[in-house]
């Protein structure tokens, strides 16, 4: 198991580090471990899968608009 840092978070996710914070206070990104007093990182794992997670809305999302829509027409 290996702790990062939020630089490596951040050039890990290409996300800045206001909108990481906002995620975490969603609760749609891992949450840091606390190293000290003012001192933080993340579990390198859990921002791996959390980045794995977002590559496979993409696929879903993309798989589902490559397929046709069913449309009736009425008469």
């Amino acid at each position: 198991m290996r702790i990062v840092r939020l630089k490596e978070v951040m050039d890990s996710t290409g996300l800045a580090r206001s909108t990481i914070y906002k995620y975490i206070g969603e609760g749609t990104f891992p949450k840091p471990v606390s190293l000290g007093e003012r001192c933080v990182g993340w579990v390198e794992s859990e921002v791996h899968d959390w980045i794995l997670a977002r590559i496979e809305e993409r696929d879903l999302a993309e798989s589902a608009l490559a397929r046709p829509a069913h449309l009736s027409v009425a008469s």
